[in-house]
C-alpha cells in the first residue's frame, strides 16, 4: 500500500507503462468493459424515458452513449498532446446530469439537450486549459470528498438493486445472489494469488448470475428478442440554435454539473495515480488536466451525438487498486471492446440482463474501496483543523440531501431538484468552504522577477521586508532566505539560459506561526516532490550539487508541493517560524 515514506506498493503488479501478457489486458479490457456498460446503456435510457423520448430516439441515444464511452477511454489511455490522462481512466455516461437532462429533454426537447451538452463542453475546455488558476479551490480536500460522496450518491442505488427482483420470484433469489457475488468477490480478492486475482470481480459477477439464474432472475427473453449485429435506426435530434429563454434558464444548471463531473474527473485522475505505480509519486496535474479536456471531448461528442454526456468511472480505480494491474493498454483493451459491444446489440443485452442484486453486490465492493481512496487522498499530506472541518461538513452535507433529510420539502423543487444528488451539495459545499477561506486569508506579498540566479539579491531584499512586517526574528530571515535559493537552484538547473530569460512570480503570505511560499514559473524540470521523495543515501558524480540542495531544502521546510501544469509549474513551501532560543547562522550564504 501507499505510504508517505515512498515503500514500494508490493499490490501493484503492472505499472501504468508497463505492458502485460495479451490476455491479462485482453481479460481485464472485456471483464470492465462488460461490469460498466450496464451503466452507460442506463442513464440514458433513464433519462429519455422519464422525459418522455421516443424509443428510436432512446436506441440511437444508447448506441451513441457506448461508442463515445469506447472512443474516449482510449482517449485518456493513449493521451493525444494535451487531451487525456494516459491512465486507465473508464468514461461512461454520467449520473449527476439525470436530472438536467431530463427537464432539457422534456422542455425543449433532444435538440436542446444537444445544444446545452456542446456549450458546456466548451466550458470544460477552458476549466482545462486554465485548471492552475483553480488550484486553490479544487484542492486534494475537495477532490477526495467528492470521491468519498460518489459511495453516498451510488450506494443507494446499489441497495436498492439488492430486492429489485421481477414479481412472483422467490423471495430468496435476490439476497442468494448478492451474498454468492460479495462471496467469490472478497475471497478471491483477499486470498487468490496471480492471475486468479485478476478475475475477483467478473468471478463474482458470473457466479452471482449463475445463483440469480436458479431463482429465475437472469432475463434470458430480452437477450433471445435481440440482434446479433446492426445499427440502430439514425434517431439524430439535430441542435436547437434559437439559443431562447429556455436555453438560457437552464444552461447554469448545466455549467454548474459540468464543474461537478470535472471535479469528479480530476479526483479520479488523481485518485488513478496513486493507485498505478509501486512507488508513490506526486501527483502529475498535467495528466489530471489532460483528463478534464478528454472528458471535454467526450460531452462534445455528446452533444454532437444528442446523447447524455459522460464522464469518468471511478469504477476503473477500484479495479486496479483490487487486481494490481495498472497497464494503460487496458485502457486501449477496454475501449476496444466498447466500439465493438456498440454494434453487437445481443451482446448489450447480455450484460442488461444480469440480475440487479448481482450488480448491487458488485458496487459495494467496488464503492467501498473507492471511499477508501478518497480518504486517502483528502489524508495524503496530512488533515488540519481547516481541511478535516471542510469534509466532515461537505460530507454529512451530501449524505443529508441525498437522504432527504436536509429541508426536503425546499430542495426538491430548488433548481429542478439539483442538489438532491449528494455529490453535487456535498461537492458545491467543499467549493464554497474552501473559496471562504481562501478570500479570508491575508493578501499574498509578490514580487515577478528573472528565473535565474541573479534575482536572489533582489528577493533577499524582500523576504527581509515580510519578515520586518510579521515581526519574526532574524532566524525566520535566514530560513526564508535559504529555502528561497534551494529551490531557486533546483528550478534553475545547472545552466541558465540566455536566450529567452524565464519569468517568476513569487508571492508570500504569512499563515499561523508559518509562511507559505509559492514559486510560479513557466519551467520543465522534474518533480521536485518526486526528488525529495527518492533522495539516496549516497551522494556521487555530478549530481551531489542537487542532492545537497534537495537535502536542505527537505530539512528546512515542513512541506513542498509541486504542482506541475502545461503552462504553470507552481512549488509550494511550508516553513514554520524557528523559536526565538534558534541562533541564526554565523554569515549569509
Amino acid at each position: 500500500m501507499e505510504s508517505p515514506d515512498g515503500v514500494l506498493r508490493s499490490d501493484v503488479r503492472f505499472e501504468a507503462d508497463e505492458r502485460p501478457p495479451l490476455p491479462v489486458v485482453a481479460g481485464m479490457g472485456l471483464q470492465l468493459a462488460v461490469l460498466c456498460v450496464a451503466g452507460i446503456v442506463i442513464t440514458p435510457a433513464i433519462v429519455i424515458r422519464a422525459a418522455g423520448g421516443t424509443e428510436e430516439f432512446l436506441n440511437w441515444a444508447v448506441f451513441g452513449a457506448v461508442l463515445i464511452s469506447g472512443l474516449t477511454t482510449i482517449l485518456q489511455a493513449v493521451r493525444v498532446g494535451r487531451i487525456g490522462a494516459g491512465y486507465v481512466l473508464l468514461m461512461g455516461t454520467s449520473g449527476a446530469f439525470i436530472a438536467v437532462c431530463i427537464t432539457a429533454i422534456a422542455e425543449g426537447g433532444p435538440a436542446m439537450l444537444a445544444t446545452l451538452v456542446i456549450v458546456s463542453a466548451l466550458f470544460q475546455f477552458l476549466l482545462a486549459a486554465r485548471l492552475a488558476l483553480f488550484r486553490r479551490v479544487l484542492t486534494q480536500t475537495v477532490t477526495g470528498t467528492v470521491i468519498m460522496l460518489i459511495a453516498v450518491t451510488v450506494m443507494p442505488i446499489g441497495f436498492g438493486m439488492f430486492t429489485n427482483v421481477p414479481e412472483g420470484m422467490s423471495p430468496a433469489g435476490a439476497p442468494v445472489s448478492v451474498l454468492v457475488t460479495i462471496l467469490v468477490m472478497i475471497g478471491l480478492a483477499l486470498k487468490a494469488r496471480g492471475t486468479l486475482r485478476l478475475w475477483a470481480p467478473v468471478f463474482g459477477v458470473i457466479f452471482g448470475a449463475i445463483a440469480g439464474g436458479f431463482f429465475g432472475l437472469f432475463e434470458t427473453e430480452r437477450v433471445a428478442n435481440a440482434a446479433w449485429f446492426g445499427l440502430p435506426a439514425v434517431g439524430w435530434p439535430g441542435m436547437d440554435l434559437s439559443f431562447g429563454p429556455l436555453f438560457w434558464t437552464l444552461l447554469p444548471s448545466f455549467l454548474f454539473v459540468t464543474l461537478v463531473g470535472a471535479i469528479e474527473t480530476i479526483g479520479d485522475s488523481v485518485a488513478i495515480q496513486r493507485v498505478s505505480w509501486r512507488r508513490p509519486r506526486a501527483v502529475d496535474f498535467k495528466a489530471v488536466q489532460g483528463a478534464v479536456a478528454a472528458d471535454g471531448v467526450g460531452n462534445l461528442l455528446s452533444g454532437l451525438v444528442g446523447t447524455v454526456p459522460n464522464t469518468t468511472y471511478s469504477t476503473s480505480v477500484a479495479v486496479t487498486e483490487l487486481t494490481g494491474v495498472a497497464s494503460r493498454m487496458v485502457g486501449v483493451a477496454i475501449g476496444v471492446v466498447f466500439i465493438g459491444m456498440a454494434f453487437l446489440p445481443k451482446f448489450l443485452a447480455l450484460v442488461v440482463a444480469i440480475p440487479e442484486p448481482v450488480a448491487g453486490g458488485f458496487l459495494l465492493v467496488l464503492i467501498a474501496m473507492l471511499f477508501v481512496t478518497g480518504m486517502r487522498i483528502v489524508v495524503q499530506d496530512g488533515v488540519t483543523y481547516r481541511d478535516g472541518l471542510i469534509a466532515g461538513l461537505a460530507f454529512w452535507v451530501g449524505f443529508g440531501f441525498q437522504n432527504e433529510l436536509i429541508f426536503p420539502e425546499h430542495v426538491a423543487n430548488f433548481a429542478g431538484g439539483l442538489l438532491q444528488n449528494g455529490m453535487t451539495s456535498g461537492g458545491l459545499t467543499a467549493v464554497l468552504l474552501t473559496l471562504f477561506m481562501e478570500l479570508t486569508e491575508p493578501i499574498p506579498r509578490r514580487i515577478e522577477v528573472e528565473l535565474g540566479m541573479r534575482a536572489l539579491p533582489d528577493l533577499r531584499q524582500f523576504i527581509a521586508s515580510f519578515v520586518d512586517r510579521c515581526r519574526w526574528s532574524s532566524a525566520m530571515t535566514y530560513r526564508l532566505q535559504a529555502v528561497v535559493e534551494e529551490t531557486m537552484l533546483t528550478l534553475v538547473g545547472e545552466e541558465e539560459s540566455e536566450e529567452e530569460p524565464r519569468r517568476l512570480l513569487f508571492q508570500i503570505r504569512k499563515r499561523g506561526g508559518e509562511a507559505v511560499l509559492e514559486f510560479i514559473a513557466s519551467t520543465d524540470t522534474r518533480n521536485l516532490q518526486d526528488q525529495i521523495s527518492l533522495l539516496s543515501d549516497k551522494v556521487t558524480g555530478s549530481a551531489a550539487e542537487e542532492e545537497v540542495s534537495l537535502r536542505l531544502l527537505r530539512h528546512l521546510t515542513s512541506s513542498v508541493r509541486h504542482q506541475r501544469y502545461h503552462n504553470a509549474d507552481i512549488v509550494t513551501c511550508h516553513v514554520q517560524a524557528p523559536s526565538d532560543s534558534d541562533a541564526p547562522p554565523a554569515e549569509e550564504s
